[in-house]
């Protein structure tokens, strides 16, 4: 596993990591057996798995369920736990920013109660930096997240942030306030490239993009994005495959095939009396 500790020497060596998230066992499966550094179960699952039209929603309680599911994934493909992915947990809306003793709590749950190693939260106010600098004297690895955060869809929306100087330089003193308080790593959110390409240079941690230009130490995509799951895809994640379209391609086939008995009998599979067990 690389340990939150190990990703400053992987920025010192000028490795990119890749990141990807995951919502159940199956994609944690996938992502894991595809080699990412990280898998991260993100509050985008209330979107992605759950139908939400916001990240809100989400509960801590749901958060831990998800997590479980996909650390059992990660498992299924990959026994040995050092040779795992490293698995990060979000902290959902309002778990950490009602009090210090209340993100302690919430990320001490999600180390305890689930195969994460790492939690990430989103913002750097002067309360979040609070939380942050206790978490991490606590013994618990905090990831950051700046420019785009969902959780403050009803302020920002989800447009671009940080698009003019004014903004680009408030958002480069909450970056360095957060690698100050202790975070190991940076995910930078739908902002111009050439202040994720800043914010790489000036800072010691690792800067993953999404949305932030080619130029970071890694990059972070919600997979649902990347492979085309997602009805409404981002402006900055271009689908790899169109999962979607040949999923509905495919059932509608299905259903055709059910409604014309001559087709659905030529289609059915031949009777197993005795199947094999299936490996697991």
């Amino acid at each position: 596993m690389l340990r939150p500790g190990d990703w400053l020497s992987r920025k010192q060596e000028g490795a990119p990591l890749a990141v990807l998230t995951a919502w159940d066992a199956p994609t944690g499966a996938w992502v894991a057996e595809a080699g990412v550094d990280a898998v991260l179960v993100g509050d985008s699952l209330a979107m992605v798995a759950l139908g939400y039209a916001t990240t809100l929603p989400v509960t801590l309680d749901a958060m831990l369920h998800h997590c479980c599911a996909v650390g059992r994934g990660v498992a299924s493909v990959i026994a040995e736990p050092a040779a795992q992915p490293l698995l990060i947990c979000d902290l959902p809306f309002l778990s950490y920013q009602c009090s210090a003793d209340a993100a302690v709590a919430a990320a001490g749950r999600v180390l305890k109660e689930s195969p994460a190693a790492a939690v990430k939260l989103e913002g750097a106010e002067p309360e979040t930096l609070a939380v942050i600098d206790r978490l991490v004297r606590s013994g618990i690895p905090v990831m950051g997240h700046l420019g785009l955060t969902p959780q403050s869809v009803h302020q920002l929306g989800y447009r671009r942030q940080a698009t003019d100087p004014v903004r680009q330089e408030r958002l480069e003193r909450q970056a360095e306030a957060l690698q100050r308080a202790g975070c190991f790593a940076l995910v930078i959110e739908h902002v111009p490239a050439s202040l994720g390409q800043r914010l790489q240079q000036v800072l010691a941690i690792p800067v993953i993009g999404i949305g932030a230009g080619p130029h970071c130490d890694g990059q972070v995509l919600v997979t649902a994005d990347l492979l085309g799951i997602s009805a409404c895809q981002p402006p900055f994640a271009r689908p790899a495959v169109d999962l979607r379209g040949q999923a509905l391609a495919a059932l509608r086939q299905w259903v055709r095939t059910q409604r014309d008995p001559t087709r659905a009998a030529e289609t059915e599979a031949p009777h197993c009396s005795d199947p094999a067990p299936l490996d697991r």
